[in-house]
């Protein structure tokens, strides 16, 4: 399985400007800039690139997360996780220093020591989560 987006950008990294699309058609030239990504907390400028790294962790922990429950015989009503991708200016340039993912999740049945054993199982199997094993990631799991 093979998943592709095309960015394309025109201009210098401060003044340019860039659109990003997948195949998918969710992302259809969807405009990014060094604004978008520095400067702009409420984030109508457009996208970044991790925003949507945010994004697919959020997606790929809490899809991980259901098919652990599944496999101990548990359904949730509601799993929301919110991933929060740190950037930093450091030497070289801009890094993602770490990920915080906050999960509320409502399970009937299930023990705090089970959801906490399967949330971490979850973190560590999500694939996106073993892509950036470079980054130090944080979970914050909570039963609502």
């Amino acid at each position: 399985m093979i998943r592709r987006s095309t960015a394309v950008w025109n201009g210098t990294g401060k003044e340019g400007k860039g659109v990003l699309t997948s195949t998918s058609g969710v992302l259809s030239n969807t405009p990014y800039s060094f604004a978008a990504r520095f400067e702009s907390e409420d984030g109508k400028a457009g996208t970044n690139p991790e925003e949507l790294i945010a994004a697919a962790h959020a997606g790929c922990f809490s899809m991980a997360l259901s098919f652990q429950l599944a496999g101990a015989g548990f359904t949730p009503d509601e799993l929301k996780t919110e991933a929060a991708v740190k950037v930093e200016p450091g030497e070289g340039g801009f890094s993602i220093t770490s990920i915080t993912l906050k999960l509320e999740a409502k399970i009937p049945g299930i023990s705090e020591e089970q959801f906490s054993e399967l949330a971490n199982a979850a973190k560590a199997g999500c694939p996106v989560s073993k892509a950036l094993s470079a980054v130090d990631i944080t979970l914050a799991a909570r039963l609502v």
